[in-house]
């Protein structure tokens, strides 16, 4: 006996065939996409390498640190995880303890100074002829260094090669900051060339003195490091430069819509617990002390012991010694015993001049890569899901982290996921100072809003090297910026304006229209699939170029629909749907701020604080203002009459000239009633006189064309001016031609008396009436003109 199927209830939803796409993000550690799975469920340990803090924060900072704020809103605020970010500050680094150094002898050095004399002079030359040496020289071929002591004199032969720039280029090949060692020898030599003349003078003030400090500082400052800075001992000079830049950092960061660390964590607040560190590494075999009491990570030790490796993260770099020399600071110790070139400082011995913390090792400071292992550590335990930095990190910043943290956990699987943002260049060149394109974030903001910027890094992967160009900030972004703003006011002036039309109508009769036919379906579709190309956008390693071109390609759609509906027509409640989830996506990647279903950006007022709701405060009055031009305007209309033309002038006026400088726009529709938008008032200005322009112009086209045909006409006419009885005697014919004329004034004889013959007079009669109907056509002309004067009085 067959068995019978059971057949299911009517309320059992079908299984869905739609297949749900999961996140999977791009691992350095890997070097391919791996689905992501937090360790403990939705929560989220992410460890982000701050700043070393010593200048002004620049363009680089701003492509990783924004892309990294990027990466945590799409994780919290659209995938939902429980994030505990956590960033480092670097507050004692080598360029650091360098650069304070420098600046406090610097200044010690200029206040000191009273006046200028020969000896400031022979000073800062001194400088200037070691800069030369050992800056200058590196950038030039051998043909071109001048011999030690012949500096000064063979300087006048360089800047004319200076300024050849196929020259220059090459110089730079050899060394990149070439020119910025070159320029700062040129002023330094030109401020020597000033105090010289004026000691000469006898105008050696203090003024003069300390101006030529100021101009010599780059070629001073290392001259007076190497000579008194080992007599610097004040740990709170280091302190001070660092707790400076720290503030100005974050002032930065706050102006770009990073969102603060949850957690911030500075390597001077973590040296006994980097001391505990370095000593359980010594400890498990894979650290050794030298005599200097500088402490290494033994990598030939580590690798390949109990199953470890390393410098996983590129493999391919653990022979490059310019890395790792880079990596080991200005600083590092000179002292031999390493036993292998990769091996790097755990702990370094301090010098005179440097900060210094007690240890089992005797006075030093933390090395470089130790600091993020140990707070990462004691903040996360031994291990973390997320480790993120820029890509020249990789090797051998978070190469050695990794192996340290390993031989100090003793584990295989400290980080699970390294985000590494890629490379940024500014047209094309990476930046630098000496090839003349480095931007602070200072710099940029006064060109660019954050927003703006933060939309160009969206346009390209986080991973991959963006080129930050003038073409894609004044094309692609700033045309997304348009079609989006543009979007979000069209939508909320058909959302109010809906509002205003469902209070004022009565209820709806029975042949009244659901307005959700063909195109009101099509939209929603789009809107639907939008939302599942958006998801797996970015799920596919947080895609945002993709997914801006959904958000893009959604609106363009719903353009179209409003165009094609006319704004009478238009359900606003499905335009609506879209720009809220627009606004909402938008503000996931931190290009608004406010609440996740409002339309628009949502970006907050310039000082900070929460921005007016202009709609809600100005919109009533707004409606009721253009509901009476409207009802003026169409009694005008209807008047017919001069008075009409009047109030229709007013009506314009209302429009064009009171509301435009208040940001409003009136855009008049076929049924009569305006649309009622809120527009940046200089956006309406700016377009309104441009459209005054265009009148203007085109009125003055007109003017000219008519005046050309007037004149065009009356050098026609103007044979027509002498009336025909009149044409045929002096002074329109010589005096004594003619004789005698008939009654018209047509010639009947010749000068002498004779008759004219028949032919003659048949000629004279065909002038007579080809005259007549051209002094006609004149004085028809003359009449025009008349009346067109009295109607201009």
């Amino acid at each position: 006996m067959a068995t019978q199927a059971v057949s299911q209830p009517p309320w059992t939803l079908p299984a869905s065939s739609v297949e749900i796409p999961v996140l999977k993000v791009y691992n350095s550690l890997t070097r391919t996409k791996n689905e992501f799975v937090p360790r403990e469920g939705r929560r989220v340990k992410w460890y982000n390498c701050g700043p070393t803090v010593y200048d002004a924060s620049h363009m680089g900072h701003a492509r990783n640190y924004v892309t990294q704020d990027i990466l945590r809103r799409i994780l919290s605020d659209y995938f939902g995880y429980d994030v505990h970010f956590v960033m480092n500050i670097t507050d004692i680094e080598d360029k650091i303890i360098l650069r304070a150094r420098q600046t406090h002898l610097l200044e010690r050095f200029r206040a000191d100074t009273k006046t200028l004399s020969p000896e400031l002079l022979a000073d800062v030359r001194d400088a200037w002829t070691t800069h030369v040496r050992a800056r200058v020289r590196k950038g030039l071929v051998e043909a071109d260094a001048p011999a030690d002591g012949a500096e000064w004199d063979a300087w006048p032969a360089l800047e004319a090669k200076f300024k050849d720039r196929a020259w220059r280029q090459d110089a730079l090949r050899r060394d990149e900051k070439f020119e910025m060692h070159f320029n700062a020898a040129a002023r330094a030599r030109s401020a020597l060339e000033v105090g010289q003349s004026a000691l000469d003078a006898r105008q050696g003030g203090v003024d003069v003195a300390r101006q030529l400090i100021d101009e010599a500082a780059d070629v001073l400052a290392p001259a007076l490091d190497a000579k008194l800075g080992a007599t610097v001992t004040d740990p709170s000079i280091s302190r001070r430069l660092s707790s400076y830049w720290e503030r100005r950092f974050f002032d930065d960061m706050d102006r770009l819509r990073v969102r603060r660390p949850d957690t911030i964590t500075r390597v001077t607040e973590y040296v006994p617990e980097i001391v505990v560190f370095v000593e359980r590494i010594v400890d498990n075999g894979y650290g050794y002390a030298l005599e200097d009491g500088s402490v290494y990570f033994d990598t030939r030790a580590f690798d390949g012991a109990k199953g470890h490796v390393y410098a996983k993260l590129e493999p391919w770099s653990r022979g490059n010694r310019a890395l790792l020399e880079e990596a080991e600071g200005a600083l590092a110790s000179t002292t031999g015993g390493k036993r292998s070139p990769a091996d790097f400082a755990l702990w370094k011995a301090s010098k005179p001049g440097e900060p210094a913390w007690e240890s089992p090792w005797g006075p030093g400071r933390p090395g470089w890569h130790i600091e993020c292992s140990v707070m990462a550590s004691a903040v996360f335990g031994e291990s973390m899901d997320i480790h993120s930095g820029g890509i020249d990190l990789a090797f051998p910043h978070h190469d050695n982290e990794v192996a340290q943290s390993e031989a100090y956990h003793e584990c295989h699987s400290w980080v699970n996921y390294f985000l590494h943002t890629g490379h940024l260049h500014i047209e094309g060149l990476k930046m630098s100072k000496s090839l003349k394109n480095f931007i602070t974030i200072d710099e940029i903001l006064q060109r660019y809003s954050a927003r703006q910027l933060r939309l160009a890094f969206l346009t390209t992967l986080w991973s991959a090297k963006i080129d930050f160009s003038e073409s894609l900030m004044t094309g692609e972004v700033k045309n997304i910026e348009a079609t989006l703003n543009n979007f979000f006011t069209v939508a909320k002036a058909l959302v109010s304006q809906a509002r205003a039309d469902a209070d004022a109508s009565a209820v709806p009769g029975r042949d009244a229209r659901h307005g959700f036919d063909a195109p009101e379906q099509e939209l929603t579709s789009a809107l639907h699939a939008a939302q599942d190309a958006f998801r797996a956008a970015l799920c596919d390693s947080f895609n945002t170029p993709a997914a801006l071109d959904v958000l893009r390609d959604l609106v363009s759609r719903a353009n179209v629909y409003v165009a094609a509906r006319g704004a009478g027509a238009v359900n606003a409640g499905v335009v609506e749907r879209v720009a809220r989830w627009v606004g909402a996506m938008l503000r996931v990647f931190g290009l608004g701020e406010g609440e996740r279903d409002g339309i628009g950006w949502g970006q907050l007022s310039a000082d900070g604080g929460g921005a007016l709701d202009r709609e809600e405060v100005l919109m009533p009055y707004l409606r009721a203002l253009s509901t009476f031009r409207d009802g003026v305007r169409a009694r005008a209309i209807a008047g017919g009459d001069g008075v009409a033309k009047d109030i229709l002038a007013l009506c314009d006026g209302l429009r064009d000239d009171a509301l435009v400088p208040l940001g409003v726009a009136l855009d008049d529709q076929e049924d009569g009633k305006a649309l009622v938008k809120l527009v940046p008032p200089a956006e309406l200005v700016k377009a309104r006189d441009a459209k005054r322009a265009a009148l203007e112009q085109r009125a003055a086209q007109k003017a000219a064309a008519q005046a050309a045909e007037r004149e065009r006409r009356a050098k026609k006419l103007a044979r027509g001016r002498a009336p025909p009885w009149e044409m045929f005697r002096a002074p329109h014919v010589p005096e004594g031609k003619y004789g005698g004329w008939d009654a018209d004034g047509v010639p009947t004889t010749d000068g002498a008396g004779a008759e004219l013959s028949k032919n003659a007079r048949k000629g004279l009669l065909k002038e007579f009436a080809a005259q007549r109907r051209v002094h006609e056509e004149y004085l028809a002309w003359r009449r025009e003109e008349e009346a067109g004067g009295r109607e201009a009085e």
